[in-house]
């Protein structure tokens, strides 16, 4: 009977590593198949923009303090092929990375704004007359705010990048039936939209909001691709976005950086969204100047007050 319990213990001793093993082994063969997967993705998404590849521009960002939110100028351009374009799209992302939260500050594009070296004029021409570097000073100018980065995007590539995260599109209840100068029809009601719908969704401003209204589409489109993009079902699609991203997104980022930044909102968790928009209410006037068309006249210290304040509480 002691010979028989001493050969069952050697046997479960026996049988114990070899379960090791192979549990050793399927872990090694599951690893291997997650990095393969990953690098074969990576690779298709960067060979989708690779003959879009961006230069940066010259840019110099403020100095990231220890414990200062991260301020990123988000730009979207409509170019058309063309190397001088205005900005169709102005926000400011303000990332508090040890709350975890994203402030988002939209800039209507007819703010009449002092463009530093030039005559006055719409805060979208600053782009047009010097890239992002003046822009980021006329802004700066107005509102007194940090910048410490910049990223572009134009429509195609942001028609590509939504097609990439949310290939099944993304679902937007439109509000009223949308098509005039947006590329393309949208009806009333819930439904998916692909890059091309969504980028017209948030285009749209042949209502009576005008460009009020299209600003709040803006905002709203960020937050569901901020929801897409963090999601749990859409982390297979992440590294062929990661990939692509590399040529169509055009930022002072460094290819490991901007990767970072990706991996540590979806590592941190559904991150939190403010939103505002410059100007604010009851702080601005229409004006009409022969030079400039009809803009936006606002009253700078009380929207440069509004923007501390917003980002501090």
């Amino acid at each position: 009977m002691e010979e028989e319990l001493q050969q069952t213990r050697r046997s479960r001793r026996k049988r114990r590593p070899r379960i090791g093993r192979i549990l050793f082994t399927l872990l090694l063969f599951l690893a291997i198949g997650i990095g393969i997967y990953t690098f074969t993705q990576y690779s298709s998404g960067y060979k989708l923009a690779d003959t879009e590849q961006k230069v940066p521009m010259d840019f110099k960002g403020d100095k990231l303090k220890k414990g200062e939110r991260e301020n990123i100028l988000v730009l979207g351009v409509d170019s058309r092929g063309q190397d001088k374009a205005r900005t169709d799209t102005m926000m400011i992302f303000s990332w508090d990375k040890q709350n975890n939260d994203v402030k988002v500050i939209s800039f209507m594009r007819d703010i009449y704004a002092e463009i530093p070296g030039y005559e006055s004029y719409k805060l979208n021409t600053a782009f047009y007359l010097g890239k992002v570097q003046l822009l980021k000073d006329t802004m700066q100018g107005m509102f007194g705010l940090p910048i410490h980065h910049y990223a572009l995007i134009d429509f195609s590539s942001f028609e590509s990048l939504v097609d990439i995260i949310a290939p099944d599109g993304i679902p937007v209840n439109v509000e009223k039936d949308m098509s005039e100068k947006i590329g393309v029809t949208l009806t009333k009601g819930q439904q998916n939209l692909n890059g091309q719908g969504l980028l017209g969704y948030a285009r749209f401003r042949s209502d009576n909001e005008g460009d009020f209204g299209r600003v709040g589409r803006q905002q709203m489109v960020m937050e569901i691709l901020k929801d897409e993009l963090l999601s749990y079902e859409n982390i297979p699609n992440l590294p062929k976005f990661i990939g692509a991203t590399e040529g169509y997104i055009q930022t002072d980022y460094s290819r490991s950086d901007k990767t970072k930044r990706v991996l540590d909102a979806v590592v941190s968790g559904k991150l939190e969204m403010e939103k505002m928009t410059i100007p604010v209410e009851g702080t601005y006037t229409f004006k009409n100047y022969s030079h400039a068309g009809s803009v936006i006249v606002l009253d700078k210290e009380v929207n440069k007050a509004a923007i501390t304040e917003f980002l501090e509480k």
